[in-house]
């Protein structure tokens, strides 16, 4: 599905159901909030997003624990999730996307390569988290991940709401 249906796809669901949402970008840099304003209407659902490309920003604006930062790094299941229930307590949303990772092409370490991209989507309590590997090229590392991104809240609204 190509990011304009899935983006469409979205906010059809998120309006029908009375839902609001929220970005928490790092490796994506706002392409995903760019993505959901794209689409005509958006300003029904979308109430905004937080480009926290730095470790200060997760922490002092999302309130990401700097004990998640220290003990797993910024490309973690810890702190994407916590970024993504940052977004909805900072931004007061119903739900959230978040991203974190290394977009490329430097960067990578053994453990977390280039095109590792940690991705949580966040929605009444309930939260889902995936890592991605994508490839070595920064701008399509970056658009993938908004797509994926963009299609894991879908799933976990269309799970809870049908």
């Amino acid at each position: 599905m190509n990011n304009t249906l899935v983006s469409e796809q979205l906010g059809k669901l998120l309006r029908a159901k009375g839902l609001s949402m929220g970005t928490a970008e790092s490796c994506t840099g706002g392409r995903i909030a760019n993505m959901i304003t794209l689409v005509a209407g958006s300003s029904d659902y979308f109430v905004g997003g937080v480009v926290s490309y730095s470790n200060e920003v997760k922490q002092h604006v999302l309130g990401v624990s700097e004990e998640s930062l220290c003990q797993h790094g910024a490309v973690s299941r810890e702190v994407v999730e916590q970024m993504a229930q940052g977004a909805i307590r900072t931004l007061g949303c119903d739900c959230a996307v978040a991203t974190s990772g290394v977009a490329g092409p430097g960067g990578g370490t053994p453990e977390k390569p280039v095109g590792t991209v940690w991705i949580a989507a966040a929605l009444k309590g309930e939260i889902v988290s995936h890592c991605f590997h994508f490839g070595t090229v920064r701008a399509e590392n970056i658009q993938a991940a908004a797509d994926a991104a963009l299609t894991l809240l879908l799933d976990l609204l269309q799970k809870q709401h049908g």
